[in-house]
């Protein structure tokens, strides 16, 4: 990448969590960076494999999401597509710390959550219809590889009797092909900066349906209310607060039809967080994977027409 000359002192630490990728914090002596390759088998319990090269992928995303949204993602430094590496500013956690690690602490700032709603709305505008992107992003088989088959397929052998309602969802979403797809936007893989949401992970970027997008960060809003019940009410606010700042930006289509693809995928996504071959790792007693089960089950049979409405059934749950 030409970021250090042969004599330049190198200092590599391994950074923890993620499980497609190896990802090191690199102090050279003028700067400290952060360095990502992309792994071919995950870093979890099951076989799940992916390609490499899915990480040129991510670079490219981070590219068109930074003139769309300037600031919303890490400079990127250098990149060395053979060896599936690239380079990329690092951001402090004291400076910027990880949302996930905010909403599992109750620091529930919504005017942060429309933020995070009003940057993906403007990436998802500012890609629609786009037949270059369409054309460069044309990452089906890595897409479904890492994400419709882990999630959607695995969930579906793990419950028979919704494997056909998951594989219309599968199909639909497969057949979807309107913008700049993330394909991993969940808190964890964003930082709230003093400027802003900041956005990391795009291996998985894809130019396919926006409603995947949407319904994987909103999924994460609801577990969380599994994980800390006692915030429920505070995380389906946040879920509020980001669908309406999303939605704002929403002109490629009408938003009826896609807020119906995000209802219908929202609890699929729900399940495949307990039986897919990604399991959400905060929720470990039975009673919550029970509960989320029963919930999701019942709406992947029967669908609803509006996220806010899988919100409101969430929060009836927990009023029984």
């Amino acid at each position: 990448m030409a970021l250090v000359s042969a004599h330049t002192q190198v200092k590599a630490r391994a950074l923890p969590g993620g499980v497609s990728s190896d990802i090191y914090r690199v102090e050279l002596p003028r700067r400290t960076i952060c360095v990502k390759r992309a792994l071919p088998k995950l870093k979890v319990a099951v076989d799940w494999r992916a390609p490499p090269e899915r990480n040129r992928f991510e670079v490219g995303w981070m590219r068109v999401a930074g003139r769309i949204v300037p600031g919303a993602v890490p400079e990127v430094l250098g990149e060395d597509a053979a060896a599936g590496a690239f380079a990329m500013a690092y951001l402090a956690p004291a400076e910027y710390p990880v949302w996930k690690n905010l909403l599992r602490d109750g620091h529930i700032d919504l005017a942060g959550t429309s933020a995070v709603g009003d940057a993906l709305g403007r990436i998802h505008a500012g890609t629609a219809d786009d037949a270059t992107l369409a054309a460069r992003f044309a990452t089906d088989a890595i897409f479904e590889a890492i994400r419709v088959e882990p999630y959607l397929g695995a969930t579906a052998r793990a419950h028979p009797a919704l494997a056909d309602r998951l594989a219309a969802l599968a199909a639909t979403t497969r057949n979807c092909k309107r913008v700049l797809v993330h394909g991993d936007f969940s808190p964890k893989n964003i930082l709230q900066g003093a400027s802003g949401p900041v956005i990391l992970d795009a291996e998985c970027a894809w130019f396919g349906d926006p409603a995947f997008d949407v319904a994987f960060v909103l999924n994460h809003l609801l577990l969380k209310g599994a994980w800390r019940p006692q915030w429920r009410m505070r995380y389906v606010e946040a879920f509020a607060s980001l669908e309406r700042a999303y939605f704002a930006h929403v002109r490629w289509e009408p938003a009826e039809p896609l807020a119906a693809r995000i209802a219908a995928l929202l609890p699929a996504l729900m399940l495949a967080r307990i039986d897919g071959k990604s399991p959400v790792e905060y929720l470990q007693s039975e009673v919550e994977k029970d509960e989320v089960r029963t919930f999701a089950s019942a709406l992947v049979a029967e669908p609803v027409e509006r996220p806010a409405e899988v919100a409101q059934r969430w929060l009836e749950v927990a009023a029984r």
